[in-house]
């Protein structure tokens, strides 16, 4: 058949419209990655994923290589980030993608280094992030309500998340472009706070879900916390003991996915220090996947810092230290190693997980079960339970006896060979100090300069009554003055005994009187409202009084965010002769920030432009100090120890480190946080400018830098323990040991190619306590030590089998008891250096 020319003409001419359409879309794979009730599948194939949290904005980019290279050694092949509205959009219309903020990159390096990416968009994403991650200018659109069936916020949170995704699509970073992103998130644990909204909620929910599946990214959406979630968005659990509290995805096609499994409790200015134990949170891990968990991810793996004025309300700097990573970018053991042999330990059962399509339980006895994964014919794998929180037991399963610690899970990946345990920590462990660095703590000179105290006469925002603090500073700075004047008689102040009384509404506030300092309230993360009262030293006249309003970081959680308020709120003079006197509707005059903040007096250029004094000891409130260092010797994590100031806010060359706050003591009488990392980037050679601006006064001799390590490592291995999980593989269908030799070992790694110089302690029979204190018991090997140098001492890495007949060469002490080996190691610098 002969197509005329015209039709031919018109054939070709649609085809290239097509195919333009098609470019346009970025030819997404929408079959790259999918989902049933069993699992994620990225192109088609199954997976187990285990996802670790590392935010971007919390560590410089030159941090974030060695970050993700210890998370991917740690067995992670997911990393899950927020995308941050406020520091990409501070100013509406003006968009900021540098730097640390640079998030593009980071996906890229994520994908460089073998790893997938869950990418939580939000916009609302908590965090413990400044505004719950809204940008200030949202809040004051009119009419505006936040996360409802609103149409100004409506408008402006999908117009935030088209440019997200436009940026994904056009770096081609999703998985259906060949990219690692292979799940997105919209909007995060709204049933929090859905009720209070109603109908608006409701309508909001089913938007925001419409909304994202629309937008075509090729991958699929997910909702934590959101039983309710709109198809196709998958329903998603957060929280410690997932395993046990998800009542599941809300349709049977949904997988299980846990999106934050908490690694401790991040922790706000007044906690006492928080832990969850590697052996808790390996538990939970565990009996998630045995239930038909698929994707499990540590919230959070790695902190890192909350720069600047990032933290949300009361919020510490430093962020989820006790995460496998701690803040200042060590591994912490045995969290980390203890996670790594249990994602090994899951791998080696994973066809029978993924494909098992016979799934049962049985009852091995009083809170003993096992369930179990089979595919008829070949793979099987087995989880044997211990719920029994206090005591051991011993468990039969198909014929094998089997000995479970105490609230413990057994990972069996062919039914049949222990390879794993939850309680039974194989890993080794390890201490952080703190050292003082020689080289940045040479040829100390402080120098300071004073904040002026302003008064009426120098704040020019009047009102009849205090303003709201944050309708005025609209967080661009931490400070509000408010000042007034009044006058008082003498008859007033005969035999009288004046004090200030002030309502504040959070979160802190210092109070001066005619220009003397006379303290400061606070409140805390709970109630951020307090009352302040203090004696007042008056006089006959002008009496002026300037109140420092001060916020430490804006609130990220709860309903109507946008109506929160802080700053002084009623203000009186109380024991006057004539009685109480009312100043809330006095006349006040207000002034946003610190002089030195708008001159920039934290860096090099801005510090000229005030006068310097030498500076030494115990110094007065509002207080701007000044000194140069060195960059510390060595490659540690620096870090600066504020022990003996108050409060206030650290910069190195012009770059903030975050807030402080050491005074603010927990209720054992500690500070939550005395050491503040500073990024080894931030740093040059020498001449580097140290700012301190303290609001309290303190003592500025007793700060230094030091140097962060993990130097000190330790084993605790018993003659029970399995061998590490490395000794297993699988084989066409089985379980092979890679050694002839099975015995339980004791194995010991320094960090970064640095030599044991030391062995501190070891102990082959009945030791007690953890790493950094340990005791020997009353069943010690005469030879432990002995023993254990000629293994160890002067290497990198060693192992000792936990065998009687190395260190009891006759019959020992305490033959009936079973033995542990504990041992204590001092890392140094070997003749090797690690190359930079």
């Amino acid at each position: 058949m002969v197509i005329p020319e015209r039709l031919l003409f018109l054939t070709v001419f649609l085809s290239l419209c097509i195919a333009l359409v098609v470019s346009d879309d970025e030819k997404l794979n929408l079959n790259a990655v999918t989902f049933d009730g069993r699992s994620i599948m990225v192109n088609g194939r199954r997976e187990l994923f285990f996802s670790g949290s590392i935010h971007y904005p919390r560590s410089p980019p030159e941090e974030w290589p060695e970050i993700l290279n210890k998370a991917k050694h740690g067995g992670l092949n997911v990393i899950q980030t927020y995308v941050f509205w406020n520091i990409h959009e501070p100013v509406q219309g003006q968009f900021n993608f540098e730097g640390k903020y640079d998030i593009v990159k980071f996906i890229k390096l994520i994908q460089k280094t073998g790893m997938y990416v869950v990418l939580r968009i939000g916009p609302f994403i908590e965090a413990e992030w400044n505004f719950g991650g809204f940008p200030y200018w949202l809040k004051e659109i009119p009419g505006i309500t936040f996360r409802a069936d609103e149409d100004n916020f409506k408008f402006h949170m999908k117009q935030f998340t088209e440019m997200i995704i436009k940026k994904m699509k056009d770096e081609k970073l999703f998985a259906s472009q060949g990219g690692p992103i292979i799940l997105a998130q919209i909007e995060n644990e709204y049933n929090n706070v859905q009720l209070a909204y109603k109908s608006l909620g409701t309508r909001y929910v089913e938007w925001a879900g419409n909304m994202a599946v629309g937008m075509k990214t090729g991958v699929p959406w997910v909702m934590c916390k959101q039983k309710d979630a709109p198809d196709p968005v998958i329903n998603t659990c957060n929280g410690r003991n997932c395993g046990d509290t998800f009542t599941g995805p809300n349709r049977p096609n949904k997988p299980s996915l846990w999106t934050e499994n908490w690694t401790a409790q991040y922790r706000v200015f007044g906690d006492p220090p928080s832990a969850r134990s590697a052996e808790d949170l390996a538990f939970s891990v565990a009996r998630f996947f045995s239930k038909n968990g698929t994707l499990a991810n540590y919230y959070m793996y790695y902190g890192g810092t909350n720069f600047g004025r990032t933290a949300s309300s009361f919020v510490t700097t430093r962020y989820y230290d006790e995460a496998p990573i701690d803040s200042f970018g060590l591994q912490k053991e045995p969290k980390w190693g203890h996670l790594r042999d249990l994602h090994t330990a899951l791998r080696l059962s994973k066809k029978a997980l993924l494909f098992g399509d016979k799934i049962s339980v049985e009852i091995l006895g009083d809170q003993l079960e096992a369930r179990i994964y089979e595919k008829p014919g070949g793979e099987c794998a087995a989880f044997l339970y211990n719920n029994r929180t206090r005591e051991p037991a011993t468990a039969t399963f198909r014929g094998n006896q089997y000995y479970l610690p105490a609230h413990s899970i057994s990972i069996l990946p062919d039914c049949k060979t222990v390879v794993y345990n939850t309680q039974t920590v194989v890993a080794q462990h390890n201490a952080r100090t703190f050292q003082k660095s020689e080289r940045a703590n040479r040829d100390v000179k402080w120098e300071m300069t004073r904040e002026i105290i302003p008064t009426v006469d120098d704040a020019k925002i009047k009102y009849i009554e205090p303003l709201e603090l944050l309708a005025q500073t609209k967080d661009t700075t931490d400070y509000l003055w408010y000042t007034t004047r009044f006058e008082v008689k003498s008859e007033d102040l005969e035999g009288s005994h004046p004090v200030i009384q002030v309502a504040n509404l959070g979160h802190a506030m210092g109070a001066f009187v005619n220009g003397e300092y006379i303290g400061n309230g606070h409140g805390n993360n709970i109630d951020k409202s307090f009352s302040f009262k203090a004696p007042v030293n008056l006089k006959v006249g002008t009496n002026d009084i300037s109140l420092l309003g001060m916020t430490v970081g804006l609130p990220d959680s709860g309903a109507y965010l946008e109506h929160r308020m802080a700053g002084v709120h009623a203000v009186a003079i109380e024991g006057l002769k004539s009685g109480r006197r009312d100043l809330s509707f006095n006349g006040w005059n207000h002034k946003v920030g610190m002089e030195g903040e708008k001159i920039k007096l934290f860096t090099q250029g801005g510090s000229h432009r005030a006068t310097w004094s030498s500076a030494k000891g115990k110094g007065k409130p509002l207080t701007w100090y000044k000194r140069y260092f060195d960059t510390p010797e060595g490659d540690s994590p620096p870090a600066i120890d504020m022990s003996t100031m108050g409060k206030g806010m650290v910069w190195v060359n012009g770059q903030s480190i975050g807030r402080y706050w050491v005074s603010y003591l927990s209720p054992i009488g500690k500070p939550s946080q005395v050491e503040y990392h500073i990024p080894r980037s931030f740093l040059k050679p020498s001449d580097n400018l140290l700012v301190i601006f303290e609001e309290e006064g303190g003592d500025i001799d007793g700060v230094q830098i030091v140097l962060a390590k993990r130097d000190t490592i330790c084993s605790f291995v018993s003659e029970y323990h399995p061998p590490t999980v490395k000794s297993w593989a699988r084989q066409d269908a089985k379980i092979t040991a890679l050694k002839d030799d099975m015995k339980p070992k004791a194995h010991l790694k320094c960090p970064n190619y640095k030599v044991m110089a030391s062995i501190d302690f070891a102990s082959f029979g009945n030791p007690t306590g953890v790493c950094g204190i340990i005791s020997a018991g009353n069943c010690t090997s005469a030879s432990s030590q002995k023993v254990v140098e000629q293994y160890c001492l002067g290497k990198t890495e060693c192992s000792i089998p936990i065998d009687r007949k190395i260190f009891d060469k006759d019959q020992g002490p305490c033959p009936e008891i079973q033995k542990m080996l504990a041992i204590q190691a001092t890392c140094v610098e070997g003749s090797h250096k690690r190359e930079q």
